[in-house]
Order: structure tokens, then C-alpha cells, then sequence
């Protein structure tokens, strides 16, 4: 199946804090960095989101282009665009204060799409969430629909309505990622890889569950499959989650089940073990590097004893 795939959600600004250094801004957000990530990857990707007319605004739509994605009209009526505070821990690891607010104002489908992906924020957070699925089951018919809660507690707190919204985001997909800290959130005390069978059961083709330095594990209908993470000096983990995210969709798309859905339901365990590992090796790149730098394809399937 020909088409683009379409990607909503937030695009923000992140304002990196290291310790007793300066921060430092860079573009951000977890849809926008799906978008780029296939981008970069050399995929055909368009872009829905809310941002302002500022400075932060014209560098988000600079960081688009240079990673050939196109920004849909109508994304920039925000009155001022979303930034997120990002606090390094000496880990790297990561935690996050918003100031955004969220809307999808007069939300269209986009024509010949083969597959549509959202999640985080923008699946959560009134009053765009509801535009956001809305415009979901308006492609539904003619596409696939990926989804990566990539839950913020920070953000939506602990409001029942949040899991409410994320498993029916979860019933409407065909492929879902998250990751253990997500499932965690969601079923506090249970086990990520039962709530991965649990989510399988309302309805995805597959759902993959990233493991941090344990790997990535997915459950299909085929049944689970396991692998390794790659080995690599983690700078920070910014981005690693969404880089994953766009090396299993790059993968799935080369094994051209994008947009196939009786494709995606019946992907055997070979096939689901090599798009695991895709996506693993593009998140290790991508933690090997600051500032959420997702990689090009040439970066990402560079020998690794070679500098990228």
C-alpha cells in the first residue's frame, strides 16, 4: 500500500537542565519525534500538531524540514508554543514540567494515508484528546493506527479518566508500544508483560513493551517474543522511547504491513523478532547521543566500531 503516514500530536520545546550547567532549548515533543525519526529514516511523513508563530515555533518548523516532514496546515494557531522542562538526573534519566496547552482545531483526514500514529500528551490531555480520536476513526477504514501512551504523570496526574482514555486508545490501535514505566503507572503492582497480554486481548496486532537495559519484549498473536537491548554509553534517554517507536514502525513498514492490518494480525515471531531488534538498535543510537538527535538510516546501520 502507497501513502504517506500521518503523525499527531504535540510539538513543544525542550528545555534541557544538567545539573549546575546552563539549560539548553532544543525541539521536542514525543509525536513530533516519531515524525522526525521516520523522517530521518527516509519515509514519507506528515505532521499535525499546535504550535504558536514565535521564535520556538519557526525552530520547530526548521527542525521538520531538515528532517523531511511536512507540517499540515492549520498546525500553528497556538497562542504561544508548548515548552517542557527536562531535569537530568546523573543517570540521564529524565523528568519533565509542561507548559502547553492542547488542541487539534478543525482536524481532517489526510488522503491515502496507509497508516496513523499518535500517543502521550496529545491522547490525554482536554480538549484536543477527543479530536485526536476522532480523527483516528475517521482513518481507520483506509489505515493502520499505531499508539504509545508514553504517559507523563506530571501532566495528567492520576485521574481515572487518563487510563480510561489510554485503554480505549489501546482497543483502537493495531500496534502499540510502551514502555514498563507506562505500565506500571497504568496497573501499579502487576507485571508490564501481563498488562501487554491484557491490552493484546482488547484488540492491537501487536503490542511491544520497551525494557530499558533489559530490551524490548512484544506479545502477537503468535505469541512473545524477546531482545536483547544493544550495547552503548548512554548520554541521556530523552527521545529513546519515541526513537523505538519509529524503528518499529520503519521496520514494519519495510516488511510492508503498514496499512495491511490482516498483514499486522498474522506477523509471525521471525518477523516480530526482527522489528524489535530494528527498533532497539535505533533507540541505542539514539541514547548514545544528547538531545534527543534521532538518527538517519545511513547513522543507524553504520558498523558500530565506526564513528556516526
Amino acid at each position: 500500500m502507497n501513502g504517506p503516514v500521518l503523525v499527531i500530536g504535540e510539538a513543544l520545546v525542550d528545555i534541557v537542565r544538567r545539573g549546575a550547567a546552563e539549560p539548553v532549548e532544543h525541539v521536542g515533543g514525543s509525536p513530533l519525534n516519531v515524525a522526525v525519526g521516520l523522517g530521518r529514516l527516509g519515509r514519507d511523513v506528515e505532521f499535525v500538531t499546535h504550535i504558536g508563530d514565535d521564535d520556538r515555533a519557526r525552530r520547530i518548523v526548521g527542525h521538520l524540514a531538515a528532517s523531511k516532514v511536512r507540517l499540515a496546515a492549520g498546525s500553528s494557531t497556538a497562542a504561544r508554543t508548548p515548552t517542557a522542562t527536562a531535569v537530568l538526573d546523573e543517570n540521564g534519566s529524565a523528568t519533565y514540567e509542561f507548559d502547553l496547552e492542547w488542541q487539534l482545531p478543525d482536524p481532517r483526514p489526510t488522503p491515502g494515508a496507509r497508516h496513523v500514529h499518535t500517543g502521550s500528551i496529545a491522547a490525554l490531555l482536554e480538549p484536543g484528546c477527543e479530536a485526536v480520536a476522532a480523527l483516528l476513526d475517521r482513518h481507520v477504514p483506509t489505515a493502520t493506527v499505531s499508539y504509545d501512551p508514553n504517559v507523563r504523570p506530571a501532566l495528567v496526574g492520576d485521574d481515572p479518566r487518563t487510563r480510561d482514555r489510554i485503554t480505549r486508545f489501546v482497543a483502537g490501535a493495531d500496534v502499540v508500544k510502551a514502555s514498563d514505566e507506562d505500565l506500571r503507572w497504568f496497573a501499579p503492582g502487576r507485571d508490564p508483560r501481563d498488562v501487554a497480554r491484557e491490552w493484546l486481548a482488547l484488540g492491537p496486532a501487536l503490542v511491544a513493551v520497551t525494557l530499558g537495559a533489559g530490551g524490548a519484549v512484544a506479545v502477537a498473536r503468535s505469541g512473545a517474543v524477546e531482545v536483547a537491548a544493544h550495547p552503548v554509553e548512554v548520554v541521556d534517554t530523552v527521545g529513546a522511547g519515541d526513537a523505538f517507536m519509529a524503528g518499529l514502525l520503519d521496520a514494519l513498514w519495510t516488511q510492508e504491513l503498514l496499512g495491511d492490518r490482516e498483514g499486522l494480525r498474522g506477523i509471525g515471531p521471525d518477523a516480530l523478532r526482527t522489528a524489535l531488534d530494528v527498533a532497539a538498535l535505533t533507540a541505542a543510537r539514539t541514547v548514545a547521543r544528547a538531545d534527543s538527535d534521532l538518527p538517519t538510516l545511513d547513522e543507524r546501520d553504520a558498523d558500530p566500531k565506526e564513528p556516526w
